[in-house]
C-alpha cells in the first residue's frame, strides 16, 4: 500500500508518454483518501479560474454532481471566502438533469448545486446553465440543441469534471451510448436508478428518465478530470483504465481523449493490475502481506488448497522471483496455510489460560470489556451477530453503542402503524399528530421532528429486542444519537467535534479492552464511512490515555462486502446453531425486512445476504485446504497507536 509520499501530486501527461504499466491506458493518480484528491481537483480548478482571469478570459467549466464532487464544491467555496477566488468570471455548463424533474425538488441537481456551490460564491446566475427537468417532452430535442449551442457560443468546455457510476456512465450516458452521441435524453439503466433509490426513499421514486450531456459533447472538452472514490468503484475503474473501449462502458472513450486524468483513492483503484496484482507487472517488494497475497491469489486462480501448490504453478503465474527468494514453493505454501490457519478461532475474545502467541486475540484479560459500535440499529447483529453470540456467552462485559438512530430507514406505513398501535391504547394528539403529518407530506418533503422521533424509537426497540435475546442488559446499551446523522434527510452534516465527544465520553467511561466497529468504505459520504471516521478521530484523541494500551480495534465489514481472504486477521466460525441464532437476532429489526428502504439492486432480505456471505468465507477457506465450517465472520485488525 502506497503511503502519502509516494503519491503523485495531480498532473497531466501526453497521451501516447503514460505507461504506469503496460495493462493501463488511462493516466491516473491516486490519493491516500477522497479528501486529498479532491483538494488536488479544486485547486487545478482555481489555478485555471485564476490563469483566465489574469488573461481576461471566462473559464468555461463542465460540473458534475452526485457525492464524488462535494469535497472539490466544498474547497471552492472555501477558496472564494477565505483566499478570494472570484467566480465573476466563470461560466458553468451541468452535465445532467433528471427528467421531469422541478428545479425546487431537493433531489434536483439544480438544487444540488445551488446548494453546494452556486449560493456560496459570486457567479453570475445568467452563467450557470443546468439542464431543464421541467421542459416538456415534446421540446426536449430543441432544449438539448440550444443547449450545445450554448456551450459552442461560450467557446467550448474548458475543463469537465466527472464522476463514473457502477455502470462505466459519464453524465447520465448509460451503457449502448454512442462515442459521438451530443446532449439529449436518455433512458437510464436499473443499477443507476438502484444507486439513487436511497436519495429518493426507494427506488420507485426515482426518476427513469433524464437529459444529459453527450459522449460526444464530454470528449471536446480541453481537459477532463474523472473521479472516483470508495470500494463500490473499484470493478469499473479498472475496466475503464485497463480493459478494451466499448460502448457498454461509456467511460471507456476517455482512452481517446489526449488531456483526461483519472483521479482514485486506494479504494477505488485497488483492482488495477499494479496495485492489485503487481507480480504481473514486474518485479515486485516481496513482502510478508505481500507474499500471503500474492499466494492465496495463486490457490484461489488454479483452484488448488495451498499446501498443494508446485513450483511450476508459480512459475507460470509471474512469480518466478518469489521462488528464488524462499526455499521452495512448499516452504511458501507452508508459512501461508499456518498464517491463514492462525486467523481461525472460536474465542474472539480471547481463550482464557491458553497459548495466545498464534492466536489473534490475547488471553488476557478473561474477561474483557467490549464495545461493538453499530453505525445502523441493526449493523451489529447482521455484521457480526455470531461473533456477538460468541463474546457473551464466554463471558464478556459487552456494549452496544449504535451510533446513529437510522430513523430515515423506517418507511412511513411503519410509522403510521406503530402511531395508530399507541393510540388504539390511549387516545394521544401526539400520535394523531404523527399520522397527519405522514399523510400530509409531499415529495420531497422532510420527515416532522415529531416523525423521526417515533421512528427513532421503533428502531430503538427492535434493537434492545435483539440485544435481550443475545444476552446484553439493558443497561449496556447505548444510544449515541450522533449529531451529523439528525438531519431528518439524507444528506447528513459533516462530521463535527460534537459527534466524536460524545464517541469520547462512551470510551472514556467503559474503557474498553476490546472495540468493533465497522470497517465499510464503499462511499466517502455514506453513514458507515463517516461513522468510521468518528471513531478513528476519537481514538486519536484518546491514544495517549494509559487504558487505550490494552486496547484492541476489530473491523468488520457490513451487510454488501466482506474482507478478501488475505486481508482477514481474525475468522471466527459458527456453528449451524449460531447461523440460526444470528439469524433470529436480526429478525427483531422487522422494519428492515420484506423490501427495506434502502435494500439496494440486491434484493435478498439482509439475513440471507449475510448468511450467504459468512456461508461463502467458509467455503474459501475451505478451498484453500483448512477446515470445514458452517459459517465464518471475519475481521481486520486496526492499529491506532
Amino acid at each position: 500500500m502506497k503511503t502519502p509520499a509516494q503519491i503523485n501530486p495531480i498532473g497531466y501527461q501526453p497521451a501516447g508518454q503514460f505507461e504506469e504499466t503496460r495493462f493501463e491506458k488511462i493516466h491516473n493518480v491516486i490519493f491516500e483518501d477522497s479528501k486529498q484528491g479532491s483538494l488536488q481537483v479544486a485547486h487545478e480548478i482555481a489555478d485555471l479560474i485564476r490563469s483566465k482571469a489574469d488573461k481576461g478570459e471566462t473559464c468555461v467549466l463542465g460540473l458534475a454532481t452526485g457525492s464524488s464532487p462535494i469535497k472539490v464544491y466544498e474547497e471552492l467555496v472555501r477558496l472564494h471566502k477565505e483566499e478570494g477566488l472570484s467566480f465573476a468570471h466563470v461560466t458553468t455548463f451541468n452535465l445532467d438533469e433528471y427528467h421531469p424533474m422541478e428545479p425546487s425538488n431537493i433531489q434536483s441537481y439544480h438544487y444540488f448545486m445551488h446548494q453546494h456551490l452556486f449560493d456560496h460564491v459570486d457567479i453570475d446566475p445568467a452563467n450557470v446553465h443546468i439542464p431543464d427537468g421541467t421542459v416538456g417532452t415534446d421540446h426536449i430535442k430543441d432544449h438539448c440543441r440550444e443547449y450545445e449551442a450554448k456551450i459552442a457560443q461560450a467557446g467550448g468546455l474548458d475543463f469537465q469534471l466527472l464522476g463514473i457510476g457502477r455502470t462505466g456512465h459519464i453524465g447520465f450516458n448509460e451503457p449502448g451510448s454512442h462515442y459521438n452521441s451530443a446532449t439529449r435524453d436518455i433512458t437510464l439503466d436499473h443499477i443507476t436508478r438502484v444507486d439513487a433509490a436511497p436519495a429518493f426513499k426507494g427506488l420507485e421514486n426515482v426518476p427513469r428518465k433524464a437529459i444529459t450531456m453527450g459522449i460526444g459533447t464530454i470528449k471536446k472538452a480541453k481537459r477532463i478530470v474523472l473521479m472516483a472514490w470508495g470500494q463500490n468503484k473499484a470493478d469499473v475503474i479498472k475496466e475503464t483504465i485497463e480493459g478494451e473501449i466499448s460502448p457498454e462502458v461509456p467511460a471507456t472513450y476517455l482512452q481517446e481523449h489526449g488531456n483526461t486524468t483519472f483521479v482514485l483513492d486506494r479504494e477505488s483503484s485497488a483492482h488495477l493490475t499494479r496495485i492489485d496484482t503487481p507480480w504481473l507487472v514486474g518485479d515486485c517488494e516481496w513482502t510478508a502481506d505481500q507474499t500471503h497475497k500474492a499466494v492465496v491469489w495463486l490457490s484461489i486462480r488454479k483452484q488448488k488448497p495451498i499446501l498443494q501448490l508446485t513450483d511450476k504453478d508459480y512459475n507460470d503465474s509471474g512469480m518466478s522471483d518469489l521462488l528464488s527468494t524462499e526455499q521452495s514453493s512448499y516452504e511458501i505454501n507452508i508459512k501461508t496455510f499456518n498464517r491463514l490457519q492462525h486467523t481461525i478461532t472460536g474465542w474472539p475474545g480471547g481463550k482464557p489460560e491458553a497459548d495466545d502467541t498464534n492466536r489473534p486475540e490475547r488471553a488476557d484479560p478473561a474477561r474483557k470489556r467490549v464495545i461493538i459500535f453499530s453505525p445502523h440499529p441493526d449493523d451489529d447483529v447482521i455484521s457480526m451477530g455470531g461473533t456477538f453470540d460468541r463474546l457473551v456467552t464466554q463471558g464478556h462485559e459487552v456494549h452496544i453503542a449504535y451510533q446513529t438512530s437510522g430513523n430515515i430507514a423506517v418507511a412511513d406505513h411503519e410509522a403510521i402503524k406503530a402511531a395508530e398501535v399507541a393510540q388504539s391504547m390511549e387516545r394521544s394528539d401526539i400520535f394523531a399528530q404523527v399520522v397527519q403529518d405522514i399523510e400530509s407530506k409531499t415529495e420531497g418533503d422532510f420527515d416532522s421532528a415529531l416523525v423521526r422521533r417515533l421512528k427513532g424509537h421503533i428502531r430503538r426497540a427492535e434493537s434492545i429486542g435483539a440485544t435481550r435475546y443475545l444476552g446484553i442488559p439493558d443497561g449496556q446499551v447505548h444510544f449515541l444519537d450522533l449529531p451529523f446523522y439528525e438531519t431528518g434527510t439524507i444528506k447528513k452534516k459533516p462530521l463535527g467535534n460534537e459527534d466524536i465527544e460524545i464517541m469520547n465520553q462512551l470510551i472514556e467511561d467503559i474503557k474498553p479492552h476490546q472495540i468493533y466497529a465497522a470497517g465499510d468504505l464503499a462511499d466517502p459520504h455514506g453513514t458507515h464511512r463517516v461513522c468510521l471516521e468518528a471513531l478513528f478521530a476519537s481514538l486519536d484523541q484518546l491514544k495517549e490515555r494509559p487504558f487505550m494500551k490494552d486496547c484492541w480495534v476489530w473491523l468488520y465489514r457490513g451487510a454488501w462486502h466482506e474482507w478478501e481472504t488475505h486481508e482477514i486477521e481474525m475468522a471466527v466460525p459458527m456453528s449451524p446453531e449460531q447461523v440460526l441464532r444470528k439469524r433470529k437476532a436480526i429478525f427483531y429489526h422487522q422494519t428492515q425486512k420484506d423490501g427495506v428502504m434502502f435494500q439496494g439492486e440486491d434484493l435478498r432480505e439482509f439475513w440471507v445476504r449475510a448468511e450467504d456471505r459468512n456461508k461463502d468465507t467458509a467455503k474459501k477457506y475451505q478451498a484453500l485446504g483448512l477446515a470445514s465450517y458452517a459459517a465464518m465472520e471475519a475481521f481486520v485488525k486496526y492499529d491506532f497507536l
